[in-house]
């Protein structure tokens, strides 16, 4: 049986047309399901009770289920286990401006980054949209506040699971739906280039994240086996095309690993690659793990490769380190979970 929360509103209206009744009850629906919060179809009151009993037969309203939280001074991280017992993680971030979310969009990942824990465990399968959508709608309902902004970066390959990452965002930004604008959406790839020309066509004014993390081939190949399908050229030369197409900024995401990629060299050649591009480049502290051998960079050699990327004219800036007492690298909590 699907879930009702697999379902756009457009999705919605055709059901209806298709059952003989009018559209609008797809919008009335919405709003007991995303406004509302409501557990049970019966308790969507003016809907009448043929077409509550019609919506109970044919669709699951179920909720995920919680294993395990985690909690440090400005992050959360939710363990939550999905009807046929697989695991997936999201992390809740506190910032000045608001309340974040990383969501996860596949159970396992096949694209096999030398410096990610989520890449141990291979991917099981893709995650329905209600998958994606519940961990805002339940972690929203735990907090009992407004998530402000959504990132598509938690396990998994979002570009891997295009349709379905498309279905979500569609849902989470409805105004009848969870309602978070299209500018507080960004979904991150790891340089799946026929996804970028995809996602540069849709009509929406989401944001795109790029995980770079090298700024040669002969570095990339070795720590994100991605690049061997995609190389950097071509993959600058999408991001290009896209920043043409859609006129939006693209945030190339970086992640410092010591004695790795964090060398004045590399901030140089980062330098050169990006010149010109309407970029900036998000340099992200690593979240180290006993399974993994990367070490995290210096705060000292992080701000030498700032400055030199600042000094070329490139717009950067460090994210805040989250999570660091608690299980913070990506698909460590449900590894750890999983490995007992």
């Amino acid at each position: 049986m699907n879930s009702i929360f697999d379902y756009t509103i457009e999705m919605l209206e055709e059901y209806f047309v298709s059952i003989g009744e009018k559209k609008f009850k797809a919008k009335q629906v919405f709003e007991w399901l995303y406004q509302k919060r409501v557990k049970s179809f019966d308790e969507m009151s003016n809907i009448s009770l043929d077409l509550r009993e019609k919506l109970k037969n044919n669709f699951s309203i179920e909720r995920l289920k919680l294993r395990r939280k985690q909690d440090s001074k400005d992050t959360s991280k939710y363990l939550f286990e999905l009807s046929d017992g697989n695991l997936i993680e999201s992390v809740l971030m506190r910032h000045d401006y608001g309340i974040s979310v990383c969501v996860s969009s596949q159970i396992g990942c096949n694209m096999g980054c030398a410096f990610c824990e989520s890449g141990r465990l291979k991917k099981v399968r893709n995650l329905k949209a209600s998958e994606i959508v519940l961990q805002i709608l339940m972690i929203e309902e735990e907090i009992k506040e407004r998530i402000s902004s959504v990132v598509v970066m938690g396990i998994g390959e979002p570009f891997d699971n295009y349709d379905e990452v498309m279905n979500f965002i569609k849902i989470i930004n409805d105004p009848k739906g969870i309602a978070i604008g299209a500018r507080h959406i960004t979904v991150s790839t790891s340089g799946l280039i026929p996804g970028i020309e995809k996602y540069s066509n849709e009509p929406l004014q989401t944001n795109l994240a790029v995980s770079l993390h090298a700024p040669n081939n002969e570095l990339r190949n070795k720590i994100m086996p991605v690049n061997k399908a995609y190389d950097i050229e071509k993959l600058i030369d999408a991001i290009k095309k896209y920043i043409d197409k859609t006129n939006r900024r693209v945030t190339i995401e970086y992640l410092m690993l010591n004695e790795v990629n964090d060398t004045p060299e590399c901030a140089n050649e980062l330098a050169k690659l990006l010149r010109g591009l309407n970029v900036y480049v998000n340099l992200i502290p690593y979240n180290e793990t006993s399974h993994i051998e990367f070490k995290k960079s210096s705060n000292e050699r992080v701000m030498a490769f700032y400055d030199l990327l600042k000094k070329q004219g490139i717009n950067v800036t460090v994210r805040r380190r989250f999570g660091s007492l608690i299980d913070a690298a990506c698909g460590q909590l449900r590894a750890n979970e999983v490995n007992k």
